[in-house]
Parts: structure tokens; C-alpha cells; sequence
């Protein structure tokens, strides 16, 4: 999962985007980067790390430009090495850089086609490079020396047919404009905005409207799937429907985890469907355990707040903040190697005993992905001195990898995978675990808000991806090259090349 950003004004747009991607910083610690376009001359800057340790006011002074593009990163398939940090950039044509978050599900063979067909050579192991060098292609494949929005279009009709997998797109072309596009159907987010300024109307394109917000645009609406927008030299808003098959299902665990609260996604309030997934739990906690004895309902901080107070109001039963969160420590469900993520656990929460002791608690989380988490945080509860450990997730058991740009890769390192709920319960040390019920989850996501969507991506609690491509084969594949056994080995290589270089 990753966030971007990209904006057209009539000044200087460096502090914006660096602002822009401040906000969107829950949905990658990875790595961060900016470009921005100075008449004909691009700058850019990147490298791991949080955007406030990348940008340094150096950096930022030599980030020049009245347009320009940004990426927050964390990694999936590739490594944490900066070389992998975006944007990207190619020189044919024109000059094109591009950063972009999702996962394309025929990475390889378009990689394949890329070197034998179209004569180019990609460099890392992120798709987001393979994405660049597609469009790239297409686009130079028009055969123009000067291009229109109609021709910029014409490739990312082009790009939709090539290109599978969930995917929302940022790009730069030199000369010409920004170029923002969603994948067919619609699995990742990208919502756009306008400000009035005296010189005329500036543009944002981000993965969520809270970045619009920040900056005080007006969001104007999302990009539909398989749509395109495209913001000239001119500063002229240009929108097309590029994929001629389009669906809407865009993907549930942005609204159970990654996203802000305070975000729109497809017409839907973060925050109101968070708060619905707290009461359609607690309608089912009423529902299979009638006789309940919970005294308290403590959520595991941040994302599961709003569906816990949710759940106690409607069992009404008291809520209690049980744990002080260290704001210093990242997400661990999105930090590379599973020792990295167990040590920030304890680092990360401390609880506080007079919440806990010698009461029933019900510890309530938005989901249960590797389970290592949650059973770290149900010994603290015990440690703290509860008499009885209960767990809620607000989302269905993980059961299937997510192969559309979430970490969730390697079906053996899911918990709920191969096992009941019942045997879920004993490992992570529960008394009492209860899940949500995935037709209430998706009824809580959709309900009472003007959105069109009706269905969405739930493959990581179904097994059903909606782009039709993805097998048992597939899936294996994937498990080789994203367990974290895999990625240690990558980033142990990548560290020893870069000493190496450093050396010489």
C-alpha cells in the first residue's frame, strides 16, 4: 500500500506536496519521493524513510516547480532498498516520471514483453517501474512528435488493455501536463480537487481526500475505475472513461484499515463505515453470546477506535482507553520482517493496569492478519490483570493473500489460514474470539451513504479476486517471492551490494 499525490499551480508546489504526503504518511513509511517540473528541467528527490527525514530544507529549496508529483512507499514484492523509492522516471519520450500504488497481477510477463517487444529494460523488481515503461510505450507508440490529451488518453486506453492487477496512477509528462489514472476496477483509491487562486484554478490528485483537505482544495470526486484525468500545460482539466469494461469494486480493507477516518473513498465516509462495522459486531456478540459478561470494551489503537466505541454503545457496556500509544513508532501491520514488527509491538503500547485489573475486557482490533500482533497485546491485557481476555475483530478472519498492493502475501503466515476460529482463538490466547461476519461487513461499509458501489474486492477474506487472473500457481509464486524469509534475504542482499559500493 502506498499514497500519492500530484498537482498542478501557478507557483511554487514543493511545500504542498511535501504537506500532501505528511498526511498521507499511514500508507507508507517506506520510502518517500518528490518531482516537480521547472519549464522543461525536472528535480527530484528521494530515498528510504519518513518524508520528514527525506525532505530537509535543502532539498526542499532545490525542488523546483509549479507542478509536480509525490509517493509515500512501503514495500510488497520488492525490498527496502531506495532504489525502489518513487517516483520513477524514463527519458522516452519526452521525459515521464510516474509513482503509482497497487500491485499488477502479470508483472512478470509484462516485464517479459517490455524486454523483448519493446526494447526496454527494467531496472528493479517493483511494478510500478513495469507501469512507467507501459505508458511510456504506449505513448511513444502514438508516433507524434507533439501529443494531445486525446493521444495521452489513447495510452492509458492502451495501458488498461496490457496492464492487470489493482492500480491508481500518478505521472508527469515533460512538456505536457499531469496524468492521474485508476485501474479498471476501481480497487485502489484516487480522488482529485480544485483550489481558486487569483491566477486560476490549481489542481490536487491524491489517494485520499484527506490530503485535499490539508491543502484546502475542494474535492470535486473520485476517478472512477478505468477512468483517466489529465491537467495540461494550461492548467485544463481533461477527464476519459479508458477501459471499456469497466466494474466498480473497489477494496474493503481500505475502509477496515489503511485508510484515514476522516477520508471519503467512492462517496463513502472512513469514519461513519468504521463506526457501522462496531455495531453490526456488537449485533452479533447479542446475537451468539446473549449472556455475555464483558465490563469493558478496550480498542487496540488507532484504526479500531471508532468501531469499539460503536460496539460499547450499542452493548452498552463502559469504554476505556487501556493502552498508551507511543506516536513515534510506526504501523507495525505494515513494517518489512516479522522481528521488526513483534519488537515495535511491545514498544509501540503500554497498558494501563487500572483499566484491566481484575475486570472481563474486550480487547477490540479492526482485524487479525498474522496473529502475532494480537497475541502479544492479549499477554500484556493478562499481565495488566484481567480476569478473562476477550477479542473482537471488526473485519472477517485473513485468510487469503492479498495480491492487489497489500503486505498480506504468504497464505502460511496468515493465522486464520488452515485454521477454524476456534483454533485462531487458542493461538492467539483469547478467552473469547469473535469475528465480523463479512455479508455485515459489507452491508456496514455501504450503508446509508450516496456511493454507488455495491460490491467490493474481499479476496483476503473470500479467496475471490475480482480480476479474474490469479490461480493456485500464481498464488505460490507470490509466496516465494513475498514471505518475509524472502524479503530478509533481498534487503540482507541489497545491503551487502550497497557496502560494496560504498567501498569501491
Amino acid at each position: 500500500m502506498c499514497g500519492i499525490v500530484g498537482i498542478f499551480g501557478y507557483g511554487p508546489v514543493n511545500q504542498a506536496l511535501y504537506d500532501a504526503l505528511l498526511v498521507l504518511q499511514h500508507r507508507g513509511q517506506d520510502a518517500a519521493g518528490i518531482v516537480t517540473l521547472e519549464g522543461r528541467k525536472l528535480h527530484l528527490r528521494k530515498d528510504n524513510g519518513l518524508a520528514r527525514d527525506v525532505f530537509r530544507t535543502r532539498h526542499m529549496i532545490d525542488l523546483r516547480g509549479n507542478m509536480g508529483i509525490g509517493h509515500v512507499r512501503y514495500p510488497t514484492a520488492g525490498c527496502s532498498s531506495s532504489a525502489e523509492a518513487q517516483p520513477f522516471y524514463v527519458n522516452s519520450p519526452f521525459g515521464i516520471t510516474l509513482a503509482h500504488n497497487g500491485s499488477l497481477t502479470n508483472a512478470e510477463e509484462l516485464k517479459e514483453d517490455l524486454y523483448r517487444a519493446d526494447r526496454r529494460h527494467i531496472n528493479t523488481s517493483s511494478d510500478s517501474e513495469i507501469l512507467l515503461n507501459v505508458l511510456a510505450h504506449e505513448l511513444q507508440a502514438q508516433g507524434k512528435f507533439h501529443i494531445t490529451e486525446h493521444d495521452v488518453f489513447s495510452a492509458v486506453v492502451a495501458v488498461h488493455k496490457r496492464c492487470r492487477g489493482g492500480y491508481a496512477a500518478v505521472a508527469m509528462i515533460n512538456g505536457y501536463g499531469v496524468l492521474a489514472f485508476r485501474d479498471p476496477h476501481g480497487i485502489r483509491p484516487v480522488c482529485f480537487g480544485r483550489r481558486e487562486t487569483p491566477r486560476g484554478v490549481e489542481y490536487m490528485v491524491a489517494s485520499e481526500s484527506v490530503a485535499l483537505d490539508a491543502q484546502e482544495f475542494e474535492r470535486m470526486r473520485d476517478l472512477a475505475p478505468g477512468e483517466a484525468l489529465f491537467i495540461d500545460m494550461q492548467g485544463r482539466l481533461h477527464t476519459y472513461q479508458c477501459a471499456t469494461a469497466a466494474s466498480h469494486t473497489p477494496c474493503i480493507f481500505e475502509f477496515v484499515y489503511f485508510a484515514r477516518p476522516d477520508s471519503i473513498i467512492d462517496n463513502i465516509f472512513v469514519h461513519k463505515a468504521r463506526s457501522r462495522m462496531g455495531s453490526r459486531l456488537a449485533r452479533k456478540i447479542r446475537r451468539v453470546w446473549p449472556d455475555h459478561d464483558i465490563d469493558v470494551v478496550i480498542p487496540i489503537p488507532d484504526t479500531s477506535r471508532t468501531a469499539a466505541l460503536a460496539l460499547a454503545n450499542s452493548l452498552e457496556v463502559k469504554y476505556a482507553e487501556g493502552f498508551i500509544k507511543n506516536r513515534y513508532i510506526g504501523r507495525t501491520f505494515i513494517m518489512p520482517g516479522q522481528q521488526v514488527r513483534k519488537k515495535s509491538v511491545k514498544q509501540k503500547l503500554n497498558p494501563i493496569d487500572s483499566e484491566f485489573k481484575d475486570k472481563n475486557v474486550l480487547l477490540v482490533d479492526d482485524s487479525i492478519v498474522r496473529g502475532t500482533t494480537s497475541r502479544q497485546i492479549v499477554q500484556m491485557a493478562r499481565e495488566a490483570g484481567a480476569s478473562k481476555v476477550y477479542f473482537a475483530s471488526a473485519a472477517p478472519p485473513v485468510r487469503h493473500p492479498n495480491v492487489y498492493g497489500i503486505d498480506m502475501p504468504a497464505a502460511s503466515e496468515l493465522v486464520a489460514h488452515g485454521r477454524s476460529e476456534r483454533e485462531v482463538q487458542e493461538w492467539i490466547g483469547a478467552d473469547r474470539l469473535i469475528f465480523q461476519d463479512l455479508h455485515d461487513l459489507i452491508d456496514a461499509v455501504v450503508k446509508r451513504d450516496k456511493s454507488d458501489v455495491t460490491a467490493f474486492d474481499t479476496s483476503v477474506f473470500d479467496g475471490h479476486y475480482v480480476t479474474g487472473d490469479v490461480n493456485n500457481k500464481y498464488l505460490e509464486q507470490l509466496e516465494l517471492l513475498r514471505c518475509d524469509t524472502a524479503k530478509q534475504e533481498r534487503d540482507s542482499t541489497d545491503s551487502t551490494l550497497v557496502g560494496i559500493h560504498n567501498n569501491t
